[in-house]
């Protein structure tokens, strides 16, 4: 089975099996080819006996949210160093999806709505949501005010920084140690409501939310991130990431790679010898353009892609699974934005507000990408990547139908 890159061994595949020297040579040279070549069968035997994984699928859909699940259920605890990155990353999160609410508070023509609302009661002290609003403007976005009288941030906050996370995420992190009653004040105000549930318009993550809601807590000295504060964090993968793991005496390879255009060209080094596609897409992502195309459905684009890797030859031998995630914020997105509604989607004929005809109307779309129909619906699965149980379940099954498809393929199983 080849690896994503090169690796230790890689290039035993294009040598002769059984290297020998010509007769009359040196005992001790024989000797060591030997060795050579005991080595070179042994990294064949362990290679072939590897289960290569590709998460694939459009930009911001779960993938890297699946790759960091199968971490939790068989890799090994995070490090502390691990911990402060994601500390960072996390309130580098809360500070991008605050600058694009605010934006689109603006261009909702909202500005004048928050003056009527007086501060909240429950944190946020005595700043109102008008308040709150113009200082983060004036330092978020056009940074127009001066930085000189901001509050420094504590010592001793465990978090502190991280080169791991970038210049980027640490400056962000610092804002929002700086920023944080401001933060809160508008987030609890009823504009900021109103505004979060058109979000769908600026790309906003809609899981960050819960970082919102547990801001104090994120921004306290003593914050060390959750296992769910981490499988919420966004980071955009920009190389191929891969991670090894041992299940039930079978090695397992997952590779993560970048979904946004720009990140595509590099998927082509991951496709050699790969047991199984999982292709991930986002249900809730209908109503949705693309952050690098914003005339381009992001549910549109997942679509196209996956017809492109079903129908790809590298894969014609190949397992592929489909993930439809974020199926929590699907069943919550569909109570307010009608399917039908969407141009690509005006052919949606059931009802509406109602999960289970809007999901068989997606998986219908998916398969009707397909060449041939040997797509069994038992290869589908409808997620919450951010449910660790859910997950556990869902990737426990796909184990399963993947070995036993391998064993068909190879002929050990008699096909249906």
């Amino acid at each position: 089975m080849g690896n994503c890159g090169s690796s230790p061994g890689a290039e035993g595949d294009n040598q002769s099996p059984n290297p020998r020297l010509p007769p009359g040579g040196d005992p001790g040279e024989d000797a060591k080819n030997s060795d050579i070549v005991r080595e070179l069968d042994q990294a064949k035997q362990e290679d072939e006996g590897k289960v290569k994984l590709l998460l694939l699928g459009a930009g911001e859909s779960g993938k890297s949210t699946i790759f960091k699940q199968m971490r939790i259920l068989y890799g090994t605890p995070r490090s502390d160093d691990d911990l402060r990155m994601y500390g960072v990353v996390i309130r580098h999160n809360v500070i991008v999806a605050m600058r694009k609410l605010c934006v689109h508070l603006k261009n909702l023509g909202l500005e004048g709505d928050l003056s009527d609302e007086p501060a909240p009661e429950n944190g946020g002290g005595s700043v109102t949501p008008k308040q709150a609003y113009d200082n983060l403007v004036a330092h978020l976005i056009d940074y127009s005010a001066s930085e000189e009288s901001l509050p420094q941030v504590d010592k001793n906050d465990w978090v502190g920084q991280s080169p791991r996370a970038g210049l980027a995420a640490n400056n962000d992190a610092k804002q929002f140690l700086q920023h944080v009653d401001a933060i809160r004040s508008l987030w609890q105000s009823k504009t900021m409501k109103e505004v979060w549930a058109k979000r769908a318009a600026v790309n906003v993550i809609d899981g960050h939310k819960e970082y919102f809601q547990d801001i104090n807590r994120i921004c306290a000295p003593s914050f060390r991130p959750t296992t769910q504060d981490i499988l919420l964090a966004r980071m955009r993968t920009t190389q191929v990431v891969r991670e090894r793991y041992r299940i039930d005496g079978i090695e397992f390879e997952m590779y993560d790679v970048g979904g946004q255009r720009s990140e595509r060209r590099k998927w082509i080094d991951c496709f050699d010898n790969v047991d199984a596609v999982i292709f991930v897409a986002a249900l809730s992502e209908f109503d949705q353009s693309l952050a690098e195309a914003k005339r381009t459905n992001r549910m549109v684009e997942a679509l196209e892609l996956f017809r492109s890797v079903c129908n790809n030859r590298a894969f014609a031998n190949t397992s592929i699974m489909l993930f439809l995630n974020k199926k929590d914020i699907f069943a919550e997105k569909i109570l307010y934005s009608d399917i039908a509604a969407q141009r690509p989607f005006d052919d949606y004929a059931g009802p509406p507000k109602d999960f289970d005809h809007g999901v068989l109307y997606f998986i219908q779309k998916f398969k009707d990408c397909l060449i041939d129909d040997e797509f069994n619906d038992s290869f589908i699965h409808v997620t919450c990547a951010t449910d660790t149980n859910n997950m556990e379940f869902v990737l426990d099954s796909t184990r399963t139908i993947i070995m036993t498809d391998n064993l068909r393929r190879s002929g050990f199983l008699g096909s249906d």
